[in-house]
């Protein structure tokens, strides 16, 4: 079930023209793109997530949401019941429901690495605090803010959390949370990137000081590249939605990407279009059009 490869074609622009090419894949994102800002999935959307489907395009999910948190789409996942998660960590089978979902793959933080991570993050920006996200257990430092909805399985340092005798140790631990009170998030990324170098894949979604830290290659991209890979398709038959950092690679991947209204600015940059925010349905908006040029 673990897997931790590198997919090195994860950040390449397809050869073949996108627009020439149906799609046959939509790989969307959550927070801030699919879902408005209350974490609703909008009746338009919803009949567009449908139309796609029903013309024989599917529809992936790709987030930095643990499958835990599925629930608010996981009635939208049609026949193929399998969403992204983490980043990238896993691919979920959500068919099972909230609290009863399967992880088809996994691509796992090794411990080593993590327990690096910490020390690395923490000396180039002092006052960092960490939370650790497993398959299914949540473990956080006391210092750590209550940033999500849950109460934590454990608390302690994260150096005890990820020890060899730690609570869920048997568990694969899919990415590291690092919080910083006072930096500025963009410059925490760049803070963290530098210090950790390919030890991890350091992103962020938040626009908070939030860090999300991930085994070395694991991104939404090269998760979706391996998925799209199982299924023969190919990088211009992908469309692509994302607003934040954690999603630059996959709008950079795909063959046809969009950035929201309402994107950070490297979100921006690295997608082919824009479409309107996600509070008026972006991400519908693109589906509508792109389903009624196919007829």
């Amino acid at each position: 079930m673990r897997e931790n490869g590198r997919v090195t074609s994860a950040t390449r622009q397809p050869e073949t023209p996108a627009s020439a090419v149906p799609p046959r894949l939509i790989a969307t994102d959550l927070d801030g793109t699919l879902l408005r800002d209350d974490k609703s999935v909008s009746p338009r959307t919803v009949a567009a997530l449908a139309a796609a489907e029903e013309a024989g395009v599917e529809v992936f999910f790709v987030t930095g949401r643990p499958a835990r948190w599925m629930d608010v789409v996981s009635e939208h996942v049609h026949g193929h019941g399998l969403a992204i998660c983490g980043n990238g960590a896993a691919v979920v089978d959500l068919h099972g429901g909230p609290g009863a979902h399967r992880f088809v793959k996994v691509r796992e933080l090794a411990r080593d690495n993590a327990l690096d991570a910490v020390r690395l993050v923490r000396e180039a920006a002092p006052g960092t605090v960490y939370a650790i996200e497993q398959t299914y257990g949540f473990y956080q430092e006391p210092a750590y803010p209550k940033l999500h909805m849950e109460i934590p399985d454990t608390l302690a340092p994260a150096e005890k959390l990820l020890a060899a005798d730690a609570p869920g140790a048997d568990e694969p631990v899919l990415k590291i949370l690092a919080f910083h009170p006072d930096l500025d998030p963009d410059d925490f990324l760049a803070t963290a990137r530098l210090a950790l170098g390919d030890r991890a894949n350091v992103t962020r979604s938040s626009p908070s000081a939030l860090l999300e830290i991930s085994g070395p290659g694991v991104s939404k991209a090269s998760t979706l590249a391996l998925c799209c890979a199982e299924r023969g398709v190919a990088p211009e038959e992908v469309v692509a939605f994302g607003d934040m950092p954690n999603d630059v690679e996959m709008l950079t991947w795909a063959g046809r990407s969009y950035a929201m209204g309402n994107a950070h600015p490297d979100a921006l940059a690295a997608a082919s279009g824009r479409t309107v925010d996600n509070n008026e349905d972006g991400v519908a908006v693109v589906i509508e059009r792109m389903l009624a040029e196919r007829r």
